[in-house]
């Protein structure tokens, strides 16, 4: 028999026959603890709507979260002003143990371009406010849109201050780009960059995970930090993923310890649950047998088209055996994918069909094929994980851009701040990329690193580099396009945030002026 607990069930059931007592008094007593620990969230906005998410877990780290193995209600409701005066939608979503006692609300019947209030209850307990937004009309004639670009969060090297101040900026929207978790057990870290020992800041819980468990436990740590969940309850979520929610450089069915294909799908499998568990996303996006479907795209109106790639799921292995390596003949496979056919086909009729003012690729790895070499090193070396591994399906995608004037590529990964410029390679500028740097992974960092002098030397198409921690804030208008380089002073302790340097785009011009 399975026990279902709602609100109404424990206010009501006082009149219920004997039988249903323990499931009253199982209820009164569900939680000793205050159940809303992880926060609140919002995600994957449409005119009308979007998804609202939170989970159970009054003790957060343990098995199960401190939640009876049952199917929970949890009431949830939709205000139009933040004194929650205006309720415009309420209901009760049913926490399934099955999912970790998360909740994944897609609300409906809303009106569009504009802002929400939300919260959830149970019982007595509710969570604080959060705020979100719907998308415009399609057709609708948007000015302006302000979003943030973040991701790259290790819990080890920093803290999560930089969200804290990202909440502050009032955005449309955020794009994480991926690396929610890190799937490393503690050990002492490498030197930084500057050459200087890199501190834990605080140590992950636990040892490398494997299975579902193991991945909940991880977010369940991530989220408990309040910075991160003040930057979830400030805006909706586009939310990604990029290697570190499942292995550090996984691609298709492959991880780099050689595990068996048939094995690390289980691996996989269970990180991709945990991952939905733990993210504002919709339904159609529960993992399946052959992964998740989580390409999609948004349209702000006439001004943005925002396209959220996976270079992840679909990808062949990494040629010349991955790393920072020379060129080899494989990076030049004809065979070689990023995207994967079926989502590459997706993204050129999208890009070919009616255009938004601006295309935006939201995507994990840099698409600049930069080359690393510093020293005495006289071969190129590129980074063999990012876009610059795969020539063939680098130019296809970049062939897709041509002529269009308006496609800006944003990416993570790096660890650094970039800012450049996308050429085919019979040398047309067709597009320009911005890579945000992490919230915390690396550590303090510092301005620059202390070979990137000689890397832009080898890079003109380059135009700034930075090794601070931080996040990106876009503007984007009809004619222009602005990305401003927020960064921290410091993240080994609550630092301060500042503008690093601002990049502009005009409309029409496949380039990047630095101001």
């Amino acid at each position: 028999m399975t026990l279902e607990i709602t609100r109404r069930t424990l206010i009501g059931g006082l009149g219920a026959a004997a039988l249903a007592a323990p499931a009253i008094l199982h209820g009164q007593m569900l939680f000793n603890a205050y159940p809303f620990r992880l926060g609140v969230a919002s995600g994957d906005p449409t005119p009308d709507g979007f998804v609202l998410w939170t989970r159970l877990a009054p003790d957060p780290l343990a098995d199960g979260g401190g939640v009876p193995m049952a199917p929970i209600g949890v009431d949830w409701a939709v205000a139009s002003d933040p004194g929650f005066k205006a309720v415009v939608q309420k209901g009760t979503a049913i926490a399934r143990p099955e999912l970790a006692h998360s909740v994944h609300v897609e609300v409906t019947g809303l009106l569009p371009d504009r802002p929400y209030w939300y919260r959830f209850m149970v019982g007595r307990d509710r969570t604080l406010l959060g705020r979100t937004r719907t998308l415009p009309l399609p057709g609708a004639n948007v000015r302006a849109l302000k979003f943030a670009v973040a991701g790259c969060q290790n819990y080890e090297d920093g803290l999560f201050t930089a969200f804290r101040h990202m909440a502050a900026e009032d955005v449309d929207f955020v794009f994480h780009y991926g690396d929610y978790i890190y799937e490393d057990r503690w050990r002492p870290k490498d030197p930084g960059h500057d050459g200087r020992p890199r501190p834990t800041v605080r140590p992950h819980i636990g040892d490398k995970p494997f299975s579902t468990d193991d991945y909940r436990r991880r977010y369940a740590q991530y989220k408990l930090d309040g910075d991160l969940q003040a930057a979830h309850a400030a805006a909706p979520w586009w939310t990604t993923f990029d290697d570190h929610e499942v292995e550090d450089n996984w691609v298709g069915l492959e991880d780099k310890y050689d595990t068996p294909a048939a094995v690390f799908r289980l691996r996989r499998a269970a990180a991709f649950q945990a991952w939905y568990e733990h993210s504002p996303v919709r339904a159609g996006m529960i993992p399946g047998p052959t992964g998740i479907a989580m390409h999609r795209r948004a349209r702000y109106g006439t001004l943005l088209d925002a396209h959220f790639l996976d270079t992840r799921q679909y990808r062949t292995n990494q040629p010349c055996d991955d790393d920072f390596k020379p060129d080899c003949p494989a990076v030049t496979d004809p065979k070689a994918q990023v995207l994967g056919t079926e989502q590459e086909a997706w993204l050129a009729r999208s890009l070919g069909g009616k255009r938004a003012r601006w295309n935006c690729l939201a995507q994990q790895v840099m698409m600049m094929r930069l080359d690393r070499r510093t020293g005495d090193t006289v071969v190129p070396i590129r980074n063999m994980d990012s876009w610059a591994g795969y020539m063939t399906p680098r130019e296809r995608l970049l062939e897709r851009c041509r002529g269009l004037g308006n496609v800006v590529v944003l990416t993570g990964d790096e660890h650094q701040n970039f800012a450049g410029e996308l050429a085919t390679a019979k040398g047309e500028t067709v597009a320009v990329e911005f890579v945000g740097t992490s919230i915390s992974a690396g550590g303090d960092g510092g301005d620059v690193r202390r070979d990137a002098a000689e890397v832009r030397s080898h890079n003109p198409q380059l135009k700034f580099s930075n090794d601070q921690r931080g996040y990106l804030i876009c503007s984007v208008t009809p004619d222009r396009w602005e990305t401003r380089f927020r960064v921290m002073d410091r993240v080994t302790v609550a630092g301060e945030v500042s503008t690093r340097a601002v990049a502009t785009v005009e409309h029409g011009v496949a380039g990047v002026v630095m101001g």
